[in-house]
């Protein structure tokens, strides 16, 4: 168990001149893909690495080329303008929802590289034209490539589309959440889930209630042990999964339940589903006659988090620098809302006061 974060690489940011192709798309229109690039591109995007553009070019001349050579599917949030890389680089990073330090930015000109460096020292710059940059690229992998990883441009794509017509929904939130057609599964770990769920605890910082990453053979601890509920949580709605987006592990000893992990994905910031994760743990902790602890370590990026649990009733009970033990009354539990629809059909919590998942 580490306690800090990963670096992962999550997006590759590319310039397009004399980078993505050869020479000037503003001197010659019909500018060639640099092999080398495409390939690597495609190979990224397989392993769920995520890919845009920071380039000073006119936006529909590009976009125009890219779609003409057959790759602009590749691009999410492509900032093609004539203002700083750094500046286009931060809206890439906002509208994926991750931090900048996941980044990697690719260009041929040591000026840009220099401009976004100073700008955003958090953000990797790579030399475009480098033989050994071109090979690092090549090599740069995550550990495991799951069901999620492998569709996560399509997953972003959706939830484009998702915020475009939340941006021209006129009526309230819940009416728009309601249009969605939200489903939310919480289940039990399985040796299936394993891949995703160490992938889950190394990517995910913003929404981690500790800040620790667990390995694949730890996790496998837990799904075995008797002294823990480990639970994924799913999400889908009417334009296409989400994936497994958050994790629960709780330890359970006698009357007394912990939560020791709580996350979720970035891209469900908005759906509302931590709280329901949060309240079936309370739920099921009141059924179970227990009583309800969380462990919370303050890093720089989970403040969300502690409001999480803050807005659902608990309160600190001990406090060391950083690191926070809370509890919950059981008190004021709140029905699950009306827009969305839980799932939990294969979960059985057995075993009395204890709260240990039957095997």
């Amino acid at each position: 168990m580490k306690k800090e974060f990963q670096q992962v690489v999550k997006c590759i940011v590319w310039d397009l001149d004399h980078t993505i192709w050869t020479g000037t798309l503003v001197e010659d229109s019909s500018v060639a893909v640099r092999p080398e690039m495409i390939e690597i591109i495609r190979l990224l995007d397989e392993r769920g690495i995520l890919h845009s553009i920071a380039s000073r070019n006119s936006h529909d001349h590009a976009m125009t080329r890219l779609s003409e050579l057959g790759i602009s599917d590749y691009f999410l949030y492509p900032q093609i303008n004539w203002g700083p890389k750094s500046d286009s680089i931060s809206k890439i990073a906002d509208s994926l929802n991750i931090g900048l330090d996941s980044l990697v930015f690719v260009d041929d000109q040591s000026f840009e590289r220099d401009e976004v460096s100073f700008n955003l020292p958090e953000v990797l710059c790579v030399d475009a034209v480098d033989p050994r940059s071109v090979d690092w690229l090549r090599d740069v992998r995550p550990r495991f490539i799951t069901d999620d990883s492998a569709k996560r441009r399509s997953m972003y794509q959706s939830d484009l589309r998702r915020n475009q017509v939340e941006e021209n929904f006129a009526g309230p939130k819940e009416e728009f959440l309601a249009s969605l057609k939200l489903r939310f599964s919480i289940s039990r770990t399985t040796i299936d889930d394993l891949k995703r769920a160490e992938e889950l605890t190394v990517r995910t910082n913003q929404l981690n209630t500790t800040g620790l990453t667990f390995s694949y053979d730890e996790l496998h601890e837990f799904i075995q042990s008797s002294d823990h509920i480990f639970l994924v949580a799913g999400l889908d709605d009417r334009y296409g999964p989400y994936g497994k987006i958050g994790l629960a592990l709780i330890e359970v000893r006698d009357s007394n339940w912990k939560i020791k992990l709580l996350l979720m994905s970035c891209r469900v910031m908005a759906r509302g589903v931590g709280n329901i994760l949060v309240n079936f743990i309370r739920q099921k902790a009141k059924e179970a006659k227990a009583s309800l602890f969380a462990d919370f370590i303050e890093t720089d990026r989970n403040r969300m988090m502690y409001m999480t649990y803050k807005f659902n009733q608990f309160y600190e009970t001990s406090r060391d620098g950083k690191s926070l033990i809370l509890a919950n009354d059981l008190s004021a539990i709140p029905p699950v809302p009306e827009y969305i629809e839980l799932n939990t059909d294969d979960l059985d919590f057995l075993h009395g006061q204890s709260g240990g998942l039957a095997g």
